[in-house]
């Protein structure tokens, strides 16, 4: 359509949204996240290996229902991706977790997932087509990595005015993203072939939901107990980067190692109800996060606070 989304979704939104991390980050926290290894240990084993395989033995339950057996599939597909290169981010930033460690996750999750997430997809569903790794990694290399550095030097150069003027930053991510969206379900839903019935497509809905409440429960408990080492901004991010999956890598990966396949606009469907519901969900969620956020960091000054000397 006029739009152009091959072009302007795949390279300049998603640039878009990473130059404006860079320039918006301080670059002594992008620095000081690199070394934060068990934080991403964390975020990229609960992502690429906990949640395949915990979907996965969902699913084993779910292929006795009557379910429409391509959207189960797609639900695998969804396990499968890293995570975004964009909504965890702007959720993170807008709640005032690590902004740092959930900008770092989602772009080494990212090349990660160049690699992993076609593994999996063929280990879980299979699929007879080779995959041009060289041809995904330069993109996300240019679309992500370069843009973020642009950003950072930038930034060198109009530090004074940024913190002066505070432009926001937020509401334009924010924006690209919605762009993003719109054009994937354009995109989707105006295959002529696509075949739904409505009772699989509101039960997945509602699978989908609930998992992603269930998951963002788990890593908010693990990520929140005494020995765990997180501060109450790690949590925010890893919740947020674990729990979410990414669409603008996603819908292109399909289309790579489905090529061809006659469901895989089926298969499509569930991702594309994923990422909207994880921004609805994490959006609805950002007050509370934030409040009880800002409640433990107070409580932890407190404990940190030296008693006063008793007088005698």
């Amino acid at each position: 359509g006029p739009l152009k989304p091959e072009i302007t979704i795949t390279y300049i939104a998603v640039s878009a949204i990473f130059f404006n991390s860079g320039l918006s980050l301080k670059t002594e926290e992008l620095t000081s996240a690199l070394m934060h290894v068990k934080l991403h240990l964390f975020v990229q084993i609960f992502t690429l290996v906990f949640f395949p395989t915990a979907i996965w033995l969902f699913l084993q339950l779910l292929s006795i229902t009557p379910i429409n057996e391509w959207l189960l599939k797609g639900l695998q597909t969804v396990g499968c991706m890293p995570p975004p290169v964009s909504s965890a981010v702007i959720l993170t930033k807008a709640v005032g977790g690590n902004e740092a460690a959930a900008i770092f996750n989602s772009a080494f999750g990212s090349f990660l997932g160049i690699v992993i997430t076609p593994l999996l997809l063929l280990l879980f569903l299979g699929s007879s087509s080779s995959v041009p790794f060289t041809s995904i990694f330069s993109q996300l290399f240019m679309t992500v990595v370069v843009p973020l550095i642009i950003g950072q030097i930038v930034r060198r150069y109009i530090k004074d005015w940024l913190e002066r003027k505070k432009p926001p930053f937020g509401a334009i991510s924010s924006c690209v993203l919605l762009m993003i969206i719109y054009t994937t379900f354009c995109d989707t839903f105006a295959n002529p072939n696509i075949d739904l019935d409505k009772f699989s497509l509101i039960i997945i809905v509602l699978i989908i939901f609930s998992l992603q409440m269930s998951f963002m429960f788990l890593t908010f408990f693990f990520s929140t107990r005494n020995n765990s080492g997180f501060t109450p901004a790690d949590t925010v991010a890893i919740v947020f980067c674990s729990t979410h999956k990414s669409l603008t890598l996603g819908i292109p990966m399909l289309k790579i190692v489905f090529a061809g396949y006659e469901h895989l606009s089926l298969i499509s469907v569930p991702l594309l109800i994923y990422h909207p519901a994880q921004i609805l969900l994490g959006s609805l969620l950002v007050p509370t996060i934030k409040s009880w956020m800002v409640s433990r960091q107070k409580a932890q000054k407190l404990t940190r606070q030296p008693k006063a000397p008793m007088k005698v």
